[in-house]
């Protein structure tokens, strides 16, 4: 039977603002895209982030509603993908995942699928007033976290650096890891200096000192880091597997920050990770303030990819009209707790 589409939009409301160094965030859209074979239905999410997304774009929703209508009337090859939106792509990927595999919202089955192993994740500290963040990690440690990221460089550098180091000399490195994610805030001459002292308080690794789209003085900057840099940002509109080695032999990072819904999915991340083993470096992923249907899709992929490091995965509880799902944070630990059962999602007529 032929493939059915249709899309509904959903705002998601955070429960508290989610401040970045591009600004702060107190809600976010979603569409939620429906593939039906008649019998079951897939689903899968579109997840933009004003300001960050490449396909953020007035014509967005014109843009799904023809792929939804092309799908309907039979003409859709979704074999190719479509570049210029990769949430497009990642909604339909997650969709169809879901539709062959039943429309249960099991994309990947596996053991933790099952319940019965989980995904360890950090614990994610938005910026805000000092007081504001020391009151984030306190909470996250008293959870059992033993891995936190701060998003930095909406503060002065000074407070920031005195958070941390009030971290460090709380918990040795062997106790808590810490991250940070500097979202591009700062000048490459500023990156030297703040890489130099994060390192003299064992921090783990820095997300996206700089801003994307300067590869030579990031790939300066990976060659004389002291601390391992991480890719993020830098990956979002590129979408050939040549650009993307290009891009990885050029600036040899240590670390990629795969986020399917903005990278294009599953099949492109798999690439990303394909090229970050060939040069040596690491990876992890992380939910691009998805709904708990994204996020689940993106759990169940992390997991079968086993891996070794805490992921930015337990960012489900952010929002106050989340979808109801089986998804569960104990401590640090992301489960998949198959007693739970998902909440009604309102289907459009589109």
């Amino acid at each position: 039977m032929q493939i059915k589409a249709s899309y509904t939009k959903y705002t998601l409301k955070f429960i508290r603002p989610a401040g970045t160094s591009r600004g702060t965030y107190m809600n976010k859209d979603s569409w939620f895209l429906f593939l039906s074979d008649g019998e079951k239905t897939g689903t899968g999410e579109c997840s933009l982030l004003r300001g960050l997304s490449i396909d953020d774009s007035p014509v967005f929703e014109k843009k799904l509603n023809e792929v939804c209508q092309k799908i309907n009337q039979g003409e859709y090859n979704f074999i190719l993908p479509i570049e210029k939106y990769p949430s497009i792509q990642f909604g339909l990927e997650t969709a169809l995942l879901d539709l062959k595999n039943g429309g249960n919202h099991i994309l990947f089955p596996s053991e933790f699928t099952k319940g019965k192993k989980g995904i360890f994740t950090n614990g994610l500290i938005w910026m805000g007033d000092k007081t504001y963040m020391r009151k984030q990690i306190a909470e996250k440690i008293e959870k059992g976290f033993s891995c936190i990221k701060l998003k930095i460089g909406a503060l002065d550098w000074n407070s920031e650096k005195e958070i941390i180091a009030e971290m460090r000399r709380q918990f040795k490195a062997s106790e808590l890891i810490i991250r940070v994610d500097a979202n591009g805030a700062y000048t490459p001459k500023q990156s030297a200096e703040v890489l130099s002292e994060l390192a003299e308080m064992q921090v783990h690794s820095i997300e996206q000192p700089i801003k994307a789209g300067n590869w030579d003085e990031m790939a300066a900057l990976c060659e004389s880091t002291p601390i391992p840099i991480a890719l993020d940002e830098e990956l979002i509109g590129i979408f050939t597997f040549e650009k993307k080695q290009k891009l990885i032999e050029t600036i040899r990072p240590q670390y990629l920050i795969l986020k399917p819904g903005l990278l294009g999915g599953f099949q492109s991340c798999n690439e990303w990770i394909q090229l970050a083993n060939k040069c040596g470096a690491g990876w992890w992923a992380t939910s691009a303030l998805e709904s708990n249907i994204g996020l689940n899709a993106i759990a169940q992929w992390v997991f079968i990819k086993k891996p070794q490091i805490h992921q930015g995965l337990g960012t489900g509880m952010l929002f106050s009209n989340n979808i109801d799902s089986p998804l569960t944070l104990r401590g640090e630990n992301l489960f998949y707790d198959a007693n739970k059962n998902w909440g009604v999602i309102k289907r459009g007529s589109n």
